[in-house]
């Protein structure tokens, strides 16, 4: 099911800034057409559409199903270390089932996961809570669209379907769809061993996977917060922050940066409640002291 790619498919195609990019994402091998449409059918067909669950992360329209976790219940989706099980939803999606069992890994957690139209989950990081150990996350985009990317290191990456990606989770990075349809992944997080090491030995992106966004200039900057005050002084203050929180997705901001321009713009409007609370979500989506 998994064909992997040939040495000639490397970095050295991808252009500026790809190093870092290619660092926290990647394509490691093709995946077989009819294994993608079967497992497609699966998920789509799946009598559950799951959970809502990490909402401080996301707009809403992120919903995740377990098909491996600890407890078999698909509905149980905070992961976490240990030996999962099947969920009773694997159960009735033999397809998926060989296709993991085929990979050959060490599995720490399997899901589904949907992201709606006009959907964002925030810049965060991941794992922070779990113990020092390898863990890598792995991708399958069964459904998606040119709209639904991840951004991460000051670049814009769509995860096509037919390949198994690599996302290094414990960096900063976020991820939207703007337009629609649904985005639906399988994802994976696995613990590091020989198996995984010989499927990652190759990583690379393709033309076309990667774009990296625009700096903000200080004229950006001044229009989005001129446009986000505003909006606070209406009394649309969630639409103030989330106006904020979307710049990640358009600009290469440092690490934080919408953050910081939320708790700007509370601090202009002498809200201090407010910058309070985006310093204290800076650090606890970001894991920073």
């Amino acid at each position: 099911m998994v064909t992997t790619l040939p040495a000639a498919v490397t970095a050295a195609q991808t252009g500026p800034r790809r190093a870092e990019v290619l660092d926290q994402v990647a394509r490691l091998a093709d995946l077989e057409e009819s294994a993608v449409e079967q497992m497609r059918a699966e998920a789509l067909g799946a009598p559950t559409r799951g959970v809502v669950a990490y909402g401080e992360y996301q707009t809403g329209g992120w919903w995740t199903t377990s098909l491996m976790n600890h407890s078999g219940d698909p509905h149980d989706v905070v992961i976490g270390d240990g030996r999962p099980r099947p969920t009773s939803l694997l159960e009735v999606m033999p397809a998926t089932a060989r296709f993991l069992d085929g990979l050959g890994l060490d599995f720490m957690y399997v899901r589904l996961a949907r992201l709606e139209p006009h959907s964002y989950l925030w810049e965060h990081r991941d794992y922070a809570e779990l113990s020092e150990r390898g863990r890598h996350r792995l991708h399958v985009p069964l459904v998606t669209n040119p709209s639904a990317v991840l951004v991460t290191a000051g670049a814009r990456v769509h995860m096509a379907a037919g390949s198994l990606w690599r996302l290094t989770p414990s960096q900063a990075h976020g991820v939207c769809n703007t337009t629609g349809p649904d985005r639906l992944h399988l994802i994976a997080d696995v613990y590091a061993d020989g198996a995984y090491e010989e499927l990652a030995d190759r990583p690379h992106l393709r033309d076309g996977d990667a774009a990296d966004l625009p700096e903000m200039t200080s004229a950006d900057r001044a229009g989005l917060l001129e446009r986000a005050g505003q909006l606070a002084e209406l009394g649309f203050t969630d639409a103030a922050d989330q106006t904020l929180l979307r710049a990640f997705y358009a600009y290469a901001l440092p690490e934080g940066g919408a953050y910081d321009l939320i708790a700007e713009l509370h601090a202009g409007r002498r809200a201090d409640a407010d910058v309070c609370r985006w310093r204290a979500a800076k650090a606890h989506l970001l894991a920073r002291p």
